[in-house]
């Protein structure tokens, strides 16, 4: 099938604005906390990193209210980058993952003191193998 330059360049436009528009769509991503008796949902900014999040609250006289906790220490803007927010399957955990999907590096972001604060960013390497934060008891396997 042959296709004119003209039907040709107007696709080709289509799809890179199309791609632009999409790229734009989802600056945010939203991941509810793993603890099972907690309503917070942690949001991050996907480019910066930056860490926020919310709940519902009863507030007397009304039919309830959003609190929502700013970006503390730790948890505001990194550099540029492909961030996401992972929940582990804990059950009684109040936080999350902040993940660098380009870099690898981790830290973990959770509310403290009514603002989201996030450990500082950490990775592993091939060639920096890390010791375990503590180590099997004599006698015990490490397995």
């Amino acid at each position: 099938m042959i296709t004119s330059p003209s039907l040709l360049a107007r696709r080709i436009g289509l799809g890179i604005f199309a791609g632009v528009v999409l790229a734009g769509a989802a600056p945010f991503e939203f991941v509810p906390a793993p603890q099972t008796d907690l309503n917070r949902i942690y949001r991050i900014d996907r480019v910066t990193g930056e860490v926020s999040a919310c709940q519902y609250g009863l507030k007397e006289g009304t039919i309830g209210v959003t609190f929502c906790y700013p970006a503390g220490e730790g948890a505001s803007k990194q550099t540029p980058g492909e961030y996401g927010l992972v929940a582990s399957h804990h059950e009684r955990e109040g936080g999350v993952f902040r993940v660098n999907y380009r870099t690898g590096e981790m830290s973990v972001c959770y509310v403290f003191n009514e603002q989201v604060v996030c450990t500082p960013q950490a990775t592993t390497s091939a060639a920096q193998p890390t010791a375990p934060l503590s180590g099997p008891t004599e006698g015990q396997s490490p397995h």
